[in-house]
């Protein structure tokens, strides 16, 4: 089982538990994914099955906020898929109508949407799969002189096939992605900055202040705005403008119905708080402060 009650009775909390290739930590509204798996995490199925179960349980838990992906090795977040499994892949093509989502084409799709904010924290090397998998997530923060990025799928005669190619384009324009996905070469963290496929590229010693600060300051908002956030820019990439407008307009709505945010908005038109000149000076902080009107 998933869920149990809490020693209040009646609330469900989540459990995160059973996994073979990553352990978790929760803290209040963030859970902490640390994959632990042989001498080099590689991504097989059991990567695949496992997070497969923890985005089934994320897909039914509001109390978590935020998910950070970590690793344990020193040296690799994620290792490349399995080639066990590839070898075995099919020599016939087939048509367009009959191809089908892969394994990890599935398991990348359902990560990227769950209603938590995802973190990739980065701290070593993200080659092939493992990259892909870091692409599915909202962000990525990388530490200089140990994360390294790879696609070098075009040297084994395939392709990115993990969401490399669809998602590295919606990254980085579509003469970056070329040229990271036909170079097939190493890139480090302060190329995948100025390429775009990261967020940021810190200092060993600054990247876990950075993403923790950044995970606990989301963790206070509601998880319903997070979630609306999430799917209004998700959407606006696939759509135009015109319909990405619309679907702003709809999940603002599903934010309003299902958090305190309209409670907020009439206490702060009572008070005449956007009059004030020292509130407009200190919005970093007053968001901050309004997360107490629930």
């Amino acid at each position: 089982m998933f869920l149990s009650l809490n020693d209040n009775g009646g609330e469900f909390i989540m459990k995160y538990e059973g996994f073979q290739t990553f352990t978790t930590e929760q803290d209040s509204g963030i859970l902490t994914v640390t994959f632990d798996f042989g001498s080099v995490n590689v991504q097989g199925q059991e990567m695949l099955a496992d997070l497969n179960s923890l985005a089934m349980r994320l897909e039914r838990d509001r109390s978590t906020k935020v998910v950070v992906f970590q690793s344990a090795n020193p040296e690799i977040w994620v290792c490349h898929y399995d080639t066990e499994l590839l070898k075995d892949m099919s020599t016939v093509a087939v048509s367009r109508e009959d191809a089908q989502l892969l394994d990890l084409q599935e398991v990348c799709e359902r990560i990227s949407k769950v209603p938590q904010a995802t973190i990739a924290k980065l701290e070593g090397f993200a080659r092939g799969g493992g990259h892909e998998l870091a692409l599915a997530m909202d962000m990525r923060f990388a530490a200089r002189g140990k994360y390294k990025f790879m696609q070098m799928e075009v040297g084994m005669g395939i392709l990115p096939c993990g969401g490399g190619a669809s998602r590295m384009a919606r990254q980085t324009g579509l003469g970056r992605a070329l040229e990271i996905i036909l170079s097939a070469r190493d890139f480090d963290a302060d190329e995948a900055e100025a390429f775009g496929t990261i967020n940021k590229a810190l200092e060993p010693d600054q990247i876990g202040e950075y993403v923790d600060t950044l995970a606990k300051r989301i963790a206070q908002f509601p998880a319903e705005s997070i979630n609306a956030c999430k799917r209004a820019v998700y959407e606006s990439i696939d759509k135009p403008i015109e319909e990405a407008l619309k679907a702003e307009a709809y999940w603002l709505y599903q934010a309003t119905s299902k958090t305190p945010a309209i409670k907020r908005f009439a206490i702060a038109d009572e008070q005449r708080l956007e009059d004030d000149i020292e509130n407009q000076r200190n919005w970093n902080d007053l968001v901050m402060k309004v997360q107490e009107i629930n």
